[in-house]
Parts: structure tokens; C-alpha cells; sequence
């Protein structure tokens, strides 16, 4: 499977995961890894269905920047940067563009033309109400 093959697998991915389409389901590997913060690292489509349904309670809605994907080849994987917006299941909209910058990195790898393993790399407090951090990062006192 060469990159521009991965890119293409890669960005159905982001389009199933925006549409809450079952059809990502079929990009896998049996075993699949899926690590996420908060989530930990598990493995199997039933571990990537159990994630989608936990993701989708906490989400109204999420986007992916697909058209503007940066796309690394480190060899056998694949790392991916963009951008990500949408809204809580509470209508609290994300990113709020102070300190959630809708960024994130995942890395996949493949195996047999499917993905076999995904980490991804998010700050989960999406709407930026972790106050305890945020203040003990802040550069400012604000």
C-alpha cells in the first residue's frame, strides 16, 4: 500500500468519523489499537464502537478539516495533523479559540490495506472547562 493509498484510507476515515457513518468499521483490522487520552489504549472493533458511542454522548457534532490534512510518511506510519470543530452535547460550542485550538495529531498504521492501529494525539477538555490546568499553564493571570 503505498502513501497516496493511505492518505485516500485515511481521509474516507475522517468523513465516516464526521457523518457517524458504521462504514469506518470496515477500514479496520480485526485487532485494530485505538489509543485516545482518557480512554487509554485498547484493542478491537469492539473497543473502536464502545469509543464512537462514548464520543457520540459527549458530542452534538464533530468536523474534521479534511481538505487541509498535513500528511507525514514516517514508513510504516502515517502522521496526521488538523483541525477539529463542533459542539458539546450540551450546545457548548469548540474550539473556543483562547485555549482550545481544535488541533490534533494522530498516527495510524496499516496492515493488509486496512488500519491497525490509530493514537490519537487531542486535548479532550474540547471546550476548555478544565480550569485547574488551564490556570496552572496560563501565561497570564486572566
Amino acid at each position: 500500500m503505498n502513501f497516496e493509498q493511505k492518505k485516500a484510507v485515511i481521509r474516507r476515515y475522517f468523513q465516516y468519523i464526521d457523518n457517524r457513518d458504521s462504514r469506518i468499521l470496515d477500514l479496520y483490522t480485526e485487532d485494530v489499537e485505538l489509543l485516545f487520552p482518557k480512554f487509554g489504549r485498547h484493542y478491537g472493533k469492539e473497543a473502536m464502537i464502545l469509543f464512537a458511542e462514548r464520543m457520540t454522548k459527549m458530542l452534538n457534532q464533530l468536523q474534521h478539516d479534511i481538505e487541509n490534512l498535513v500528511f507525514l510518511d514516517a514508513g510504516e506510519k502515517v502522521v496526521v495533523e488538523g483541525r477539529e470543530w463542533g459542539e458539546m452535547a450540551d450546545g457548548t460550542p469548540f474550539p473556543d479559540g483562547k485555549v482550545s485550538q481544535g488541533l490534533f495529531c494522530n498516527i495510524f498504521e496499516f496492515r493488509d490495506q486496512l488500519i491497525s492501529s490509530v493514537h490519537i494525539y487531542a486535548d479532550p477538555d474540547l471546550p476548555s472547562l478544565d480550569h485547574v490546568r488551564i490556570k496552572a499553564l496560563a501565561l497570564t493571570s486572566s
